[in-house]
């Protein structure tokens, strides 16, 4: 079966304390949005310390148009993919020139070429690389993802495949909206840029992080939970606080189920490997599988540190488990975004 051989992510260097986005947000809301002064709590209750931003809070203040800020999206987007490209090539302990797929995850920005043709034709890679942009899978996006690339590498037991996601949440902010979706979204979305090396069983498995299956669900009926409704000035978010709900209502049942196919149970689970989407999000989680000890404890340090950086964030966490090391047995890829949705991955490590 299909391995992750290297994981990297991106510190942005414009990372904000959580306390600071707070006050700004505060400032630009307050006027317009009655409802800002007795909502700011909700900043305090994510528990998130930081958020990974690309750009200075200033720039946040100053009247910019959709144009622009998608202009800055495929810039930095391209900039900081290479970067973490570059860095997950030398953990692989790889050539550029071995990568034979490339799929790209975004739903934060527009580019046609898309960011793989862009991050081939900047890097330089082998011409002939196989590309899969994947747009619109929004938080389910990096499960999605590293479930697709391993499908490719198991095709292909030769492929080298990069899988790159990059959300810059932040450059989507619409100043003059002044939903309540739009000022809860502020004190959650961060920037996240990450890329993952998965190689087919020709090559020698040294990380020993092998891939066992994959489930995507999309759930009838349940259209507006999440996601943008595109308008003039960008793109404005929509999702529904009944999504702590919905992980209630359904993910126990569905984690059961895909990994009875595998013939699992969620004891056998050792590492959970979680997007996190928020505090409400990760309680649900505990509340309905309840699982023993703090399994979420790697999940809620990266949302701690970095915020939601939707599609990319759950890389983020595999990251962190690739570096500080997995307890043998079986891990638990998992993420929920527009659709609904859910996306699953297995992972066996020994």
């Amino acid at each position: 079966m299909p391995f992750i051989a290297a994981t990297a992510k991106i510190d942005l260097p414009y990372k904000t304390d959580q306390s600071e986005a707070k006050k700004q947000a505060l400032e630009l809301f307050s006027k317009n949005f009655p409802e800002a002064k007795r909502l700011i709590f909700a900043f305090d209750n994510t528990e998130i310390k930081y958020r990974n931003f690309c750009k200075p809070l200033s720039y946040y203040e100053k009247p910019n148009t959709f144009e622009e800020r998608n202009n800055d999206y495929i810039k930095t987007a391209l900039d900081y993919s290479v970067q973490a490209v570059e860095d997950c090539i030398t953990k692989a302990g790889i050539a550029k020139e071995d990568i034979t797929d490339i799929l790209f995850v975004s739903t934060t920005g527009l580019a046609t070429p898309s960011l793989d043709g862009l991050i081939i034709n900047k890097m330089r890679l082998n011409p002939h690389v196989n590309r899969s942009p994947l747009w619109g899978l929004g938080c389910g996006g990096g499960v999605s993802g590293m479930a697709k690339a391993n499908t490719v590498a198991k095709a292909n037991p030769d492929a080298v495949v990069l899988l790159v996601a990059v959300e810059l949440c932040s450059l989507t902010l619409i100043k003059s909206d002044y939903s309540k979706s739009n000022f809860i979204g502020s004190s959650l979305f961060s920037d996240g840029i990450a890329a993952c090396i998965i190689k087919g069983d020709n090559h020698k498995n040294n990380n020993e992080v092998t891939f066992i299956g994959s489930s995507s669900k999309l759930y009838y009926d349940s259209l507006e939970v999440m996601g943008w409704d595109f308008q003039d000035t960008g793109f404005k978010v929509l999702f529904s606080k009944d999504i702590p709900t919905f992980i209630n209502e359904h993910i126990k049942e569905d984690i059961d189920e895909f990994l009875s196919k595998h013939q699992l149970q969620m004891s056998d689970i050792k590492n959970f490997i979680f997007h996190p989407g928020g505090k409400k999000v990760l309680d649900a989680y505990q509340d309905t599988l309840r699982v023993e000890g703090d399994f979420l404890k790697t999940t809620r340090e990266v949302m701690n540190d970095y915020g939601n950086m939707s599609s990319a964030t759950v890389l983020y966490v595999l990251e962190k488990f690739m570096r500080e090391g997995f307890e043998e047995g079986y891990g638990l890829m998992l993420s929920m975004g527009p659709g609904f949705s859910s996306e699953m991955v297995l992972l066996k490590i020994s």
